[in-house]
């Protein structure tokens, strides 16, 4: 019998897949389908201070391997969300973790502030993708002393686990990853999506409302694993791998990178079902190749 149980940043987990935030709402959108308490954790969809209704519509165009999006974070905002959907996912029993996002850096202070009070959160997620209003509507995540600025301000607000999500829009994902690292992260999400668009060539004008999105899905897999790759190797802490997972084989490439945890995204939509798929997936694998501990399979690929 493999253990199969990870440890990200403090955040115990019985298995190594999660769910990423975004594609999964708040969890019962998913409980027709699937057993939700045999997930490793549950990453629910961002969340910020107040309510967002999100980006005008059309917000999301099919590409050949994979979605662009611009949903623009529409939730209910911090306290909704604690009042509305935290008791039912505490009811769940397995680790749910808050993507919190932001526009200012007092947001996510704030938002952070708010989840530390509340019973049955076990980390935090913090999307450093937002554009800063303060600064002209750069993304946080875009700058190494920005990013850390987010993370310091949410470290000083929480003792919850701080897992930093990174934007793979910059030029050297590995000196963003060792900011927030200084900064006080406990852990890593990898990648967010990359920014992308698309053009109706009848009307002649971008598909998408807000013109850009963000690019998810199988076509940002090897970029996935090639940030995974780089960050593991230069900064230790735990990675939660995520980018293009539709199956155990594509999770697997991620472990084997470097990453402690997997988080299926867009598969979701394809198939409600990707995670359980991926954790017997990965279940099997370990029979069939006789690994003892998933956590040996971290980084296996370039360790030696």
């Amino acid at each position: 019998m493999t253990r199969l149980a990870v440890n990200i940043g403090g955040i115990k987990m019985a298995n190594p897949v999660t769910t990423a935030s975004g594609t999964f709402g708040f969890g019962p959108e998913y409980a027709p389908f699937i057993d939700l308490r045999r997930l490793g954790a549950i990453v629910v969809k961002g969340t910020t201070l107040e309510p967002r209704l999100g980006n005008p519509p059309p917000r999301i165009v099919e590409t050949p391997a994979g979605i662009l999006n611009s949903v623009g974070l529409q939730n209910p905002g911090v306290d909704a969300f604690i009042a509305q959907s935290l008791p039912y996912l505490r009811g769940i029993g397995v680790p749910v973790i808050v993507n919190i996002a932001g526009n200012t850096v007092e947001d996510y202070v704030e938002v952070a502030r708010r989840l530390d009070r509340a019973e049955g959160v076990a980390g935090l997620e913090v999307n450093i993708s937002c554009p800063n209003v303060k600064m002209g509507g750069l993304a946080f995540g875009t700058d190494p002393k920005m990013a850390a600025e987010v993370i310091g301000g949410v470290r000083a607000a929480t003792r919850l686990p701080i897992i930093a999500k990174l934007s793979p829009n910059v030029t050297d994902i590995v000196k963003i990853a060792r900011a927030v690292a200084d900064a006080g992260a406990d852990a890593l999400s990898l990648i967010n999506t990359l920014l992308g668009m698309a053009i109706d060539i009848r009307r002649r004008k971008p598909i998408l409302a807000n013109v850009m999105g963000g690019l998810s899905g199988p076509a940002i897999r090897p970029v996935a694993v090639r940030m995974v790759w780089q960050v593991a190797q230069a900064v230790p802490l735990p990675i939660i791998g995520m980018g293009g997972i539709m199956n155990a084989a594509d999770a697997l490439e991620f472990i084997l990178a470097g990453a402690s945890a997997v988080a299926v995204g867009t598969g979701n939509f394809v198939n409600p079902r990707a995670t359980m798929d991926v954790i017997a997936g990965i279940e099997a694998y370990c029979q069939e190749f006789g690994v003892e501990d998933i956590n040996d399979l971290v980084g296996a690929a370039w360790k030696k």
